[in-house]
């Protein structure tokens, strides 16, 4: 028997609907690439995004079609969200940081029909155009009186929405077609697409939103810090459409000064970002003995956040720190961390441990451990194998013709994330698996490695590696980046670590360097360490 209720499919275009309805004058504020801020509201980004649907339709748009951006944090390209996907075709989001190449290689792999880009990247577009032979029209986000000249055929998006009035509904599509295209960010190999659904992206910001999720409602102010290009921006956009919250959008404001600037100018409640963002406002506060008078929550994923951090956010600031654990393949929020009832009493150190772990699972996803041999682990929290992954907003397959592998043939995503989950659901990474150090037949976490290290006052950045040994097969070698003007050296270090970590798990050596490589995502390239340092001398014992 078939129950008696309504089906209407889940689309992208529902919520900026109900937003509009409901929540039209509330504000949405973006800071513009040349200064200053932009202000508008719900009611105008529905009625541009049916404008820009109507262009997109007018130059050819079909089910399916996909439409890349090149675009910062700001009120045009939250409008490309929508408008995009509302029609039917797909919102590429490329990340701008990405090596040209890669970008070129997966605008062309998408088929992108057109490009939509910031002024700030219309210098990148230049020197990839004639890389990018399926591209039909570049479409530069400002004004007629902004437009570069030496960007011969590229269209104005101001004037391709001026030319149309709004006045258009938008179709009933299938929940299962296809919404917006993300692409890993290509640390091995070509990088990866992966393709979302309406129905993905609808169930993924529900769960997200709720108060064991990111915990967002409408009287709330919400920055985005990480960007809309990097795998939707964690679903903010979606998630604030929803519950009609106030968006503050950074744009390409990302310091420590820009974002404290926003925070307090704007009323900002919940923040979401990288670690690498909040060393730098923490800095920024620290150095000029500020305070923040509304924010109260930084979501933060990507890579953990020393516990130490974490601290000093919550005992100096006042700020609630909310680990989230994700991939581009599970769109991506799987995991957030939020203390359950028996945990209240528990006195502050044990608390802090549990915070510093990447979270429970959401509503509508599924973990499991398993070991070498693909035997599946308990949930005891001791117990460590790669992480696996299925949910409702979870990647099936990647897009067109790339490696399948880590999918298994029983349904599951290998995330490539080593970690144990206890039995009330906490998630604690370990590593990653390329990552995880082996030393005499025993796994090394360079993530703990890594933490006890940044809790030192002199450390700003480290990342442990391993490296051959001849007697160990792995020893753990620490790069550690200092703070400016700290005078931190290797025995003050090493000592550092006594009683924090197993003894044999103490790095070998440390090598103190000026910077860190980087992804375009923020992630340290470790691959690349372990080229540079794979004939490092051990000193002498």
């Amino acid at each position: 028997m078939r129950g008696l209720m309504m089906e209407q499919p889940l689309s992208i275009s529902a919520l900026l609907v109900h937003a509009e309805r409901w929540h039209g004058d509330t504000t949405i504020v973006s800071r513009a690439a040349g200064g200053g801020f932009d202000r508008t509201d719900y009611a105008t980004i529905a009625r541009r995004a049916r404008q820009l649907a109507q262009a997109l339709l007018a130059l050819g748009a079909r089910p399916g079609d996909r439409a890349g951006t090149l675009a910062w944090n700001n009120h045009r390209h939250l409008e490309l969200y929508y408008g995009i996907s509302g029609l039917g075709a797909v919102c590429h989001t490329i990340n701008p940081r990405l090596f040209p190449e890669q970008i070129a290689y997966i605008v062309d792999h998408a088929a992108d029909r057109w490009l939509f880009v910031d002024l700030t990247f219309v210098p990148l577009v230049r020197a990839l155009r004639d890389r990018l032979p399926k591209l039909e029209a570049i479409v530069v986000l400002c004004a007629r009186a902004d437009m570069p000249a030496d960007l011969d055929g590229a269209l104005c998006y101001e004037d391709l929405l001026a030319a149309h009035d709004g006045d258009y509904a938008w179709p009933v599509l299938d929940e299962s077609a296809a919404s917006s295209l993300c692409y890993t960010s290509g640390t091995t190999g070509h990088p990866k697409g992966v393709l979302y659904t309406h129905r993905s992206t609808v169930l993924h910001a529900l769960a997200a939103a709720m108060p064991d999720g990111i915990g967002v409602g409408a009287a709330d102010t919400v920055c985005p810090i990480v960007p809309m290009f990097h795998v939707n921006a964690w679903g903010i956009p979606y998630i604030a459409t929803i519950v009609g919250c106030r968006l503050a959008l950074p744009g390409p404001g990302l310091d420590g000064a820009s974002l404290y600037e926003l925070f307090e100018a704007e009323g900002v409640t919940i923040a979401a970002g990288v670690p690498t963002l909040w060393f730098g406002l923490l800095r920024h506060v620290r150095d000029n003995g500020l305070r923040f008078s509304t924010l109260r929550t930084l979501v933060t994923g990507g890579t953990a956040m020393p516990p130490a951090m974490i601290r000093t956010f919550r005992d100096d600031y006042g700020l609630r720190v909310v680990h989230a654990w994700g991939m581009t393949e599970t769109s991506p929020v799987g995991t957030v961390n939020n203390l359950k009832a028996k945990h209240l009493p528990l006195d502050d150190d044990a608390k802090l441990e549990l915070l510093s772990r990447q979270g429970r699972p959401l509503f509508g996803m599924d973990f499991r451990l398993v070991d070498g041999e693909g035997h599946v682990l308990p949930h005891d929290g001791a117990s460590t194998g790669e992480m696996q992954v299925r949910g409702h907003w979870v990647a099936a397959r990647y897009f067109g013709d790339a490696p399948q592998d880590a999918f298994t043939p029983d349904g599951w995503f290998g995330t490539g994330d080593v970690a144990a989950i206890d039995a009330d659901g906490y998630v604690r990474l370990t590593d990653r698996a390329k990552d995880v150090i082996k030393s005499g037949g025993e796994w090394i976490s360079s993530i703990d490695l890594e933490g006890v290290a940044m809790a030192h006052p002199g450390v700003a950045e480290a990342a442990a590696i391993g490296v051959y040994h001849p007697k160990w097969d792995e020893r753990p070698l620490l790069l550690v980046q200092r703070k400016p003007g700290a005078d931190v050296d290797r025995a003050t270090l090493l000592a550092h670590f006594q009683g924090k970590v197993a003894k044999w798990w103490i790095p070998d050596d440390i090598v103190f360097v000026d910077s860190l490589p980087h992804t375009a995502t923020g992630k340290v390239v470790k691959a690349q360490l372990r080229k540079d340092y794979a004939h490092h001398a051990w000193p002498a014992t």
